[in-house]
């Protein structure tokens, strides 16, 4: 049996609908949570790491590379 399926007319039009609409937040966060995120730093570790991964991503040659 065939693992894969092709989705139907009406599911496209549905995913379709659904990815163009407005994706918002339900809320604006409360103080207390706006405190506990200014209040968070980062591992200087793990920044260098996404630094490296960045620059590694920006630099990337070969297939499926857009110009």
């Amino acid at each position: 049996m065939d693992d894969q399926t092709k989705p139907d007319e009406a599911t496209r039009d549905a995913e379709r609908r659904e990815a163009e609409a407005a994706h918002e937040s339900d809320r604006e966060p409360t103080a207390d949570e706006e405190a506990v995120a200014d209040g968070l730093e980062v591992d200087p570790e793990t920044a260098k790491k996404y630094k490296e991964m960045a620059e590694r991503g920006a630099e990337q040659k070969g297939e499926g590379r857009l110009p």
